[in-house]
């Protein structure tokens, strides 16, 4: 009776333990979320620049703030696989006239990232 038993508890710990090792074998799709971003859209803003010219550029952006209505977040994130997320934040923030006074981007989008993101997003068009 107890052999059985320990046999028991061995092959449900080798059952438990054998699931954790398919967890890279399951394809994961990449998702991408928010506004894409690329480095050189973001060098074409300018301080000075108004609000229709920087929508322009960048698009809608994902997050208006009713607290401040002066400041537009774009944030991007790219979920790949089973690696860690990417994310960006771009923070855009207006004078009372409507026009870019600071611009504020978290991480600089390097040339991999950038290749990564243009992947999934190329093969729309």
């Amino acid at each position: 009776m107890k052999m059985k038993s320990l046999v028991a508890v061995l092959l449900l710990s080798l059952g438990i333990s054998a699931c954790s090792t398919l967890e890279k074998v399951v394809y994961r799709i990449d998702v991408p979320q928010g506004n894409y971003l690329e480095q050189d859209k973001i060098d074409l803003l300018k301080v000075g620049m108004n609000k229709e010219q920087v929508h322009y550029v960048l698009g809608t952006p994902l997050l208006n703030n009713m607290f401040e209505k002066d400041r537009w977040d774009y944030v991007f994130i790219k979920r790949e696989g089973h690696n860690d997320p990417i994310q960006h934040l771009l923070q855009i923030y207006f004078d009372s006239k409507g026009l870019v006074k600071e611009i504020k981007l978290d991480s600089p989008i390097t040339d991999e990232q950038e290749k990564q993101n243009s992947g999934w997003f190329s093969g729309w068009f």
